[in-house]
């Protein structure tokens, strides 16, 4: 087994269990398959089938019941925007959150399609046509949230992490949090941000895409921090450099959508650095500081330090692909 697999559901809930707890949602059907999701790295998730439909049960591992509402309204006033996300299921008390075997919980659509291992540009444009849609739409929601994996959480978990790493690992985080210093000081549009579009996150059904899930990491932030994250793992090769025709496919359907301007343009070599820099840290700490449990997901933390090598080195070409 590679030294990179990770577990992915860390708390166990049986068939007796969840069937009692799906007495909350009597409208969804009898349990008739409860089976764990592998691709997740922070929280548990299973696919709940019923005699009737399909749903999805996450048990939140890490965040409070106190922050929750933020992402679970945000998917129900997204989904009533329009934007193709989960829409969370209320519970008989008009409850988005519950509570089973000591996490918080909730219930959400599934949505329809599989994730891409190998996209092409049409679909990078239509997951960039996706992604200005839904910073649009983001616009009017009355919630907020500040980015808690941002600047300050950069330095903590580099500090956690940098003995762990080899010296030329260790000066090029060095570097790289000096040069990211700037990221505080950026006064561009912002507003709700996905905060984890990856492949694994966006579904198609064919050709269609057929929505985004895992609006857990979302927040408040950049908008083009978020381009930047999704391109940088839409749009690359095998060696961590970014593959033009996706990457122009993306920015121009995105521009379309929601214009960038000449400030966001000059930024957008440090946010595609900050981007990478953010996955490879937050994937340094799975791999040092790892948590049992029962399924098994790969995320290589070095997969972010090529992406983030590469952007330091291609700065100039990168500008050149710009819309």
């Amino acid at each position: 087994m590679p030294s990179f697999l990770r577990m992915s559901v860390f708390t166990t809930v049986s068939p007796a269990q969840l069937s009692v707890w799906l007495e909350q949602y009597p409208a969804i059907g009898t349990l008739s398959e409860l089976k764990g999701i592998a691709s997740g790295i922070t929280n548990t998730n299973y696919f709940v089938i019923t005699d009737t439909h399909r749903y999805v049960l996450t048990l939140f591992e890490h965040h409070s019941a106190d922050e929750l509402p933020y992402f679970l309204n945000l998917m129900a006033y997204l989904s009533a925007q329009g934007i193709a996300c989960p829409k969370p299921l209320a519970n008989l008390h008009n409850e988005y959150l519950g509570q089973l075997n000591g996490k918080p919980a909730a219930m959400v659509s599934c949505l329809i399609g599989k994730d891409l291992k190998d996209p092409a540009p049409d679909h990078c444009a239509k997951v960039g046509d996706f992604l200005a849609r839904m910073h649009l739409a983001g616009q009017s929601y009355p919630d907020s949230m500040d980015n808690p994996r941002g600047p300050h959480w950069f330095l903590v978990t580099a500090k956690r992490v940098m003995p762990h790493l080899a010296p030329a690992a260790q000066q090029l985080l060095q570097d790289e949090l000096s040069y990211q210093a700037q990221f505080r000081e950026l006064k561009l549009p912002r507003g709700v941000i996905h905060g984890d579009l990856f492949r694994d996150n966006i579904l198609f059904d064919g050709d269609e895409l057929g929505g985004a899930i895992d609006f857990y990491y979302a927040c408040n932030d950049v908008l083009l921090y978020d381009l930047a994250i999704t391109v940088n793992d839409w749009c690359v090769l095998d060696d961590g450099a970014l593959d033009a025709p996706r990457l122009q496919a993306m920015l121009k359907a995105y521009h379309a959508q929601r214009p960038l301007s000449n400030e966001e343009r000059d930024a957008w070599v440090l946010l595609l650095r900050a981007g990478a820099l953010r996955f490879w840290l937050s994937r340094l700490q799975d791999f040092h500081f790892p948590l049992a449990g029962e399924l098994t997901h790969a995320k290589d933390p070095m997969q972010f330090q090529r992406v983030l090598e590469t952007r330091i080195r291609d700065e100039e070409m990168i500008k050149n692909m710009w819309v």
